[in-house]
């Protein structure tokens, strides 16, 4: 399975938050276990020092967002849960 797949595969079976603030708290809150970021994304302050493992997506935001069945540009995506995905192991 491909990344753009496994990503898909979260979106729909499994709980993914979209966006830098989404994202920011979900850190915070320690419910996040995977960051997938675009490649067109800004470093935020708040991506220095946090231990959730951040994941490279090749392709910029409307790539991203594509990728997750949506209309618009998704800078960062925070899986919180994989559902029947296999995006960890990837």
């Amino acid at each position: 399975m491909d990344e753009g797949m496994a990503i898909r595969q979260a979106v729909d079976t499994g709980e993914v938050l979209f966006g830098a603030r989404s994202a920011e708290k979900a850190v915070k809150k320690k419910t996040a276990k995977l960051l997938v970021v675009s490649t067109n994304c800004p470093n935020y302050p708040w991506m220095k020092d946090i231990t959730v493992k951040i994941r490279k997506f090749k392709g910029t935001g409307l790539d991203l967002g594509a990728a997750c069945g949506k209309p618009y540009s998704i800078s960062i995506l925070a899986i919180l849960s994989p559902g029947e995905s296999n995006i960890f192991s990837l």
